[in-house]
């Protein structure tokens, strides 16, 4: 990975057609002198994520955003790993529950192979791998990553966030992540820890 930090761009294509991971990486993006343009309003679609790991997957999408716009682009492959499922969902968190899951179906699964796990055995950590592409050839991409730690409830409760939030009690709050408000959340989360390394690698000297 280039060591230099980087001049940031006005214009930052947003890799993703995700609306709940398009609206927390516009909050926390959109504010520090970025344009940001989700790859959907420019026409651009999902590339196939075949991927083994959050960083090849992240890298993927975000070299067919960059190539396909002409301009940088960002993209975050995130996950959720449970110590007792060995690390599942991981990279499949988005289809845990198969290729028409949703948010619920995938907690609703999770929760039903959980179900008999005891308290102490019920910890998991969101991961993040966030990747900036400069251009759609960069040899260099800033590759930044960012852990969340937690355990997996019991049951639901929030309304906030997306994804596996109201069943993932945050280790630091004693809450779910999805009854954390935005501000709060964006300083905790995996994704925020890494868009704030990012953020500091993309800054002038």
């Amino acid at each position: 990975m280039d060591q230099e930090s980087d001049k940031v761009t006005s214009d930052l294509v947003l890799a993703s057609a995700n609306a709940g991971k398009i609206k927390e990486l516009q909050q926390m993006l959109g504010g520090l002198g970025f344009n940001i343009v989700p790859q959907t309003q420019l026409n651009i679609s999902d590339i196939e994520e075949t991927g083994l790991t959050f960083v090849e997957n992240s890298i993927l999408k975000a070299r067919n955003a960059a190539a396909h716009s002409n301009l940088p682009a960002v993209a975050d492959d995130s996950g959720l790993e449970v110590d007792f499922l060995k690390g599942a969902p991981g990279i499949y968190s988005a289809r845990f529950a198969g290729e028409a899951a949703t948010d619920a179906s995938n907690r609703d699964k999770l929760l039903e192979l959980m179900k008999e796990v005891p308290a102490d055995q019920r910890t998991a950590r969101y991961q993040t791998v966030i990747v900036y592409m400069r251009h759609g050839n960069d040899p260099t991409p800033i590759i930044c990553q960012g852990t969340w730690e937690g355990t997996i409830a019991c049951d639901e409760k929030g309304d906030g966030g997306f994804g596996y939030d109201p069943i993932f009690q945050v280790t630091e709050t004693n809450c779910r992540a999805a009854e954390l408000d935005k501000e709060t959340k964006n300083k905790l989360s995996h994704r925020g820890k890494a868009i704030a390394r990012l953020l500091q690698r993309l800054q002038p000297q």
